[in-house]
């Protein structure tokens, strides 16, 4: 069996009311994913005085970020990622990869918004509600 990582080639949203939007990720760049769920605190002190450990256990949000291409013309990317920010309501996003796994989850941009006009890029970070899940 083989391990198969490398670009990311695809992000797509689609909002109930501000539409569908598709976003290009650069080529050779790291993106993190963060699948959510639950997790249990890190803390090497979190014990009785007794020695029994103290798990503090919370569920965290799904989180997918990395840099995206920005066409500066077309205001598709930075016009898009802001309107999606400002809505209440989250929208289905698509993640495609190179080896062929695809993800979804309900989630929205959230930081800073602001790009690169050297680089043509910007950076993109979603966040959402339960768990990013694997559709393929």
């Amino acid at each position: 069996m083989s391990f198969i990582g490398g670009d990311v080639l695809e992000v797509t949203c689609t909002h109930p009311i501000l539409g569908s939007f598709r976003f290009s990720p650069k080529a050779a760049e790291a993106f993190n994913v963060d699948k959510g769920g639950i997790r249990t605190n890190d803390d090497m002190t979190s014990v009785t005085g007794q020695g029994t450990g103290i798990y503090i256990m919370n569920r965290n949000r799904w989180s997918f970020d990395g840099p995206v291409a920005v066409d500066m013309v077309s205001d598709n990317e930075f016009g898009g990622l802001s309107a999606l920010a400002g809505s209440p309501i989250e929208g289905t996003w698509t993640i495609s990869m190179i080896s062929g796994a695809i993800y979804k989850g309900l989630g929205k941009p959230v930081g800073e918004l602001k790009f690169d006009s050297n680089t043509a890029s910007m950076p993109m970070k979603i966040q959402g509600s339960g768990q990013l899940e694997l559709i393929s």
